[in-house]
């Protein structure tokens, strides 16, 4: 063999032996795994943006990314000013570390590294392998080696984007820029990828929501080595020096922090262990809604909260979902969601049982409804504004949410049915410990949450169909779960009525949004709630003390419903406001022209009959009459004879003449006029041939003179009196020009009533049976009132229970 040949032999088994000891090296001391392979948990909206991220085991927030989806902006900025031929060196670069061993020996120290990026991936993924000691430097250097072994330059260049240091617990460029900027890093600026270029040369120093001036000196030299190098024009890194460098708290950068916080504790539970959390939120909706609430912060006492839920009506997905007003202000229950708080819901719960009535054939929208004192049973609801209008529509009954039509309707249509039917469509009414469904139902008297309202609101825009909402993505095998809690028609009418006031030919407000909502309160003024319906979204809001304390002076319709218009508005101009075209009318749904009192067709009522004339949406083609009087059970059609001139009874007077009249509910009677009345029922009664006991006869008030002119006594702001109702019996209840002044439940009982007003008056005795006695009265010369409150206008001794605008 020759020289030559036995020098080539020697080489290649000495390179086979080095490579073999290589080997074994890397057998021994394997790549440490990279910690990005355990990132952080992070929930992000539908589109990507990271919502909110908790740190992984080792302290540090990352969101996965990949080189395809990073600004091409950072990743030439990056190659150009940290490592000019990573896609050609095995891993070091002779030339860079020729130039550091001079420089160390010249100097004594380390003066640059000579780091290419794939070693300073190295020392990302070997702790050991960090710092600037020669040790740490030949480790870097081996672990580069490795790295180049076992990966591929695309693989490398991933683990640095994901693992770079930004500053704090933040690492990876995605990571980076959407906690600092505010925006996904495919989005980068150059001055944004320049300033991201430069972080991880020092990411405390460097930190751009502490250290402006240092961050965008770094960022700058960036800037000039990539125009010194050709690679950006001069004109291009003019433009991006001109850009402030600003960043706020990392936290400040939180969306739907308690909507996350749900996710993630669903994916516990349910021994998930997933990366990345996605949501079916709009992160531009979101931050519009958190922005709102804080906003409004500053009119609500220190400790309240309010809560906001927004749903896709096509999807059920929750687009928009706000827990707590301020998730930093914990006065406010910052960390109590309340979206998924059992609360009462007032009177929000009201379109449904009128739904549910239209569908069991009970009413039509401008069916005949009693607003008068009446007792259920030992149960006596009053209004809002303690008022009562007597005679209204369902939809007038609906618009402004009057709590003794509805609770009138429910007694007809049960509780218990109508908790049964909420139920199986996703509200559940929570009672108190052993209290079955009762009557208080439909003002608040059970408990339910916000999502549970709005799920069930999506009813009204998605054809009586009831939904649960998701926060996460659906997928293809799975589908939305539905039920169906209204007819189609229903939906519509009742959609109809809260939009408009129900009334067919009505047109909707030009310019205005078109939105069917409802406001709630409940007892105590604990809980303030308005829900809203357009075409596109479902949403609703609270407002209240998270810890169930009275909330004074704040209800549904001076706190929820503003808040509600200005999400409306938030939504926007294409999602809120749709073009005021006709709705589609289902077919099952006809206008009809009825009569009052009767609530019977036109066309079916003689004309004597009807007294009141009205156009209503029915259904199914019925028209329910009017509910049945509990007072007079025989109907509202009576015979009455005249003589022509007065009325008469048939044993008194044979030859007179009987009249079929249309009566008005017992209990209406004292709040009609004149005109309201069948001609016949106005006759005088001849003397002698009248009942025994005339309806409205038997009672009198004492205490009072009809026409009486009241003045205070001398220096006195008030006038008082004490009146008592004669010949009543179950009970008494008193109203001054139509609004509630009092009650007992005992006959003969003395009332205490002090009058603050001047004017005109009528007062009102009515007991159990539907009986009313009414005078009319004068009170003058009364002292200038001060400002006061609607409920101030009548005191009386006797309180009560008033729930749910």
């Amino acid at each position: 063999m020759s020289l030559p040949a036995t020098r080539r032999r020697r080489f290649e088994l000495s390179l086979a032996a080095l490579l073999l000891i290589l080997l074994a090296l890397d057998f021994a001391f394997p790549l440490p795994k990279p910690t990005a392979d355990s990132p952080t948990l992070t929930v992000l909206a539908a589109d990507g943006t990271p919502l909110r991220a908790w740190p992984g085991d080792d302290g540090a927030q990352r969101q996965p990314t990949t080189p395809e989806a990073v600004s091409p902006r950072y990743l030439e900025a990056l190659l150009h000013y940290e490592d000019r031929w990573f896609r050609w060196h095995p891993g070091v670069n002779p030339v860079a570390l020729a130039r550091a061993a001079w420089q160390w020996a010249r100097h004594g120290r380390i003066v640059s590294g000579g780091s290419t990026l794939t070693m300073q991936v190295a020392r990302l993924v070997d702790e050991k392998a960090a710092g600037r000691s020669v040790p740490a430097k030949l480790r870097q250097i081996a672990r580069a080696l490795q790295l180049e072994l076992h990966l591929s330059k695309h693989e490398i260049l991933s683990l640095y984007l994901n693992l770079a240091p930004m500053g704090g617990p933040l690492e990876g460029v995605e990571t980076a820029s959407r906690a600092y900027l505010g925006k996904p890093a495919a989005e980068l600026s150059q001055a944004e990828a320049a300033l991201l270029v430069a972080l991880p040369q020092s990411p405390t120093r460097l930190r751009p929501d502490r250290a402006v001036a240092a961050a965008q000196a770094a960022r700058d030299k960036v800037l000039t080595r990539m125009q010194t190098l050709g690679v950006w024009t001069a004109a291009d890194v003019a433009d991006a020096k001109l850009e402030r460098v600003f960043a706020p708290p990392l936290r400040a950068r939180w969306l739907a922090p308690l909507a996350a916080e749900r996710l993630r504790q669903q994916a516990r539970r349910g021994g998930k262990t997933e990366a990345v959390i996605q949501t079916t939120l709009d992160a531009g909706l979101q931050a519009r809604l958190e922005q709102l609430l804080t906003d409004r912060l500053n009119s609500l006492p220190e400790m309240v909260s309010m809560a906001a839920l927004v749903v896709d009506n096509h999807t059920l997905a929750v687009r928009g979902y706000a827990g707590s007003a301020d998730f930093t202000d914990a006065k406010r229950g910052a960390h109590v969601d309340m979206v998924r708080a059992h609360r009462s819901p007032g009177s929000t719960l009201k379109p449904f049982l009128y739904a549910m009535a239209l569908d069991e054939g009970l009413i039509h929208s401008e069916s005949l409804l009693i607003d008068a004192p009446q007792n259920f049973g030992g149960y006596a609801p009053g209004n809002f504004q303690a008022d009562f209008s007597g005679p209204v529509s369902v939809s007038e009954a609906l618009q402004r949410s009057l709590n003794v039509p509805a609770v009138d309707l429910l007694e007809r249509l049960g509780p218990e049915r109508f908790a049964g039917r909420l139920r199986n469509a996703g509200l559940r009414l929570r009672m108190p410990a052993n209290a079955a469904p009762n009557l208080s139902l439909i003002l608040g008297g059970g408990s339910t949450s916000l999502e549970e309202l709005v799920g069930a609101y999506t009813a009204l825009a998605r054809g009586g169909v009831s939904g649960k909402p998701h926060l996460v993505p659906l997928t293809p095998d799975e589908a939305p779960q539905e039920t169906r809690l209204m007819s189609e028609g229903a939906a519509f009418i009742v959609r109809e009525i809260l939009e408009n006031g129900g009334r067919p030919g009505s047109p909707f407000r030009e310019g205005n949004q078109r939105i069917a909502w409802k406001t709630g309160t409940s007892f105590g003024f604990r809980d303030a709630w308005a829900l809203g319906v357009t075409d596109r979204y479902t949403f609703g809001v609270w407002i209240g003390r998270p810890d169930g304390t009275p909330n004074p002076g704040h209800f549904g319709a001076n706190s929820a419903a503003p808040l509600l218009r200005d999400l409306a508005a938030a939504l926007g101009p294409n999602e809120a406001r749709q073009q005021l075209a006709p709705r589609h009318q289902p077919a099952s749904v006809r206008a009809a022209a009825i009569c009052w009192p009767l609530g019977t067709a036109e066309a079916a009522t003689p004309p004597e009959h009807c007294l009141q004339r009205r156009t209503a949406w029915t259904l199914d083609g019925a028209v329910p009459p009017t509910l049945p009087d509990r007072l007079r059970p025989t109907g509202l059609v009576e015979a009455a004879w005249t003589d022509g001139r007065e009325r008469v009874r048939p044993d008194c007077d044979a030859g007179a003449t009987r009249h079929d009249i249309a009566r008005w509910p017992t209990l209406l009677q004292p709040f009609l006029d004149p005109g309201q009345r069948d001609p016949v029922d106005l006759l005088p009664w001849r003397p002698g041939c009248a009942p025994a006991s005339p309806q409205g006869g038997a009672l009198r008030i004492v205490g009072l003179e009809p026409g009486s002119v009241l003045r205070p006594t001398p220096g006195q702001a008030s006038i008082s009196l004490r009146l008592q109702a004669v010949g009543a019996s179950q009970g008494i209840t008193w109203l001054l020009d139509g609004q509630f002044a009092g009650a007992s439940e005992q006959a003969g009982a003395v009332q205490l009533l002090t009058l603050t007003r001047e004017g005109s008056h009528a007062l009102t005795a009515m007991d159990g049976r539907g009986r009313w006695a009414r005078l009319p009265f004068e009170v003058q010369a009364l002292p200038a009132p001060r400002p006061r409150r609607p409920d101030e206008i009548v005191q009386t001794q006797t309180s009560r229970t008033l729930q749910g605008l």
